[in-house]
């Protein structure tokens, strides 16, 4: 009776292995535009940043914009991607032009974000991780 118990206990956690490894190169959750910005122009540059890339990509990466608000000069606005400024522009507190800049920089940061993934793809690791270059 023992043995069968260890055997249906060795089956389980030989099964239960590859759904394990498979469920942590999956755990990464992707497609997110995280707003941390702060003003009403911030918000309406988000709203109009977040509409081009989830028209034009597929969003298989994460970011976040970012929003420094200064009275003197604007709003200063960052995109970033993996901890890395892809975009950062201040924005006049007066500006007509939001959306087209917005645009502008939805279609700069997914052109980066390509460019990173391929510089990602083609960097030599056989000695080093990705994270220790």
């Amino acid at each position: 009776m023992k043995c069968l118990h260890a055997l249906c206990l060795s089956l389980l956690l030989a099964a239960g292995s590859p759904g394990a490894a498979m469920a942590d190169a999956e755990d990464e959750m992707k497609g997110f535009i995280v707003d941390n910005t702060i003003s009403h122009i911030g918000h309406d540059f988000y709203y109009y940043f977040a509409d081009r890339l989830r028209a034009t990509s597929r969003l298989d990466f994460n970011l976040v914009v970012r929003e420094r608000p200064d009275a003197r000069w604007g709003s200063l606005v960052t995109v970033e991607f993996d901890r890395d400024v892809l975009y950062r522009r201040f924005l006049p507190p007066n500006v007509t032009q939001l959306k087209e800049e917005a645009v502008a920089a939805a279609d700069l940061v997914k052109q980066e974000v390509i460019q990173r993934k391929l510089q990602r793809l083609l960097q030599d690791t056989t000695d080093l991780d990705r994270d220790e270059l």
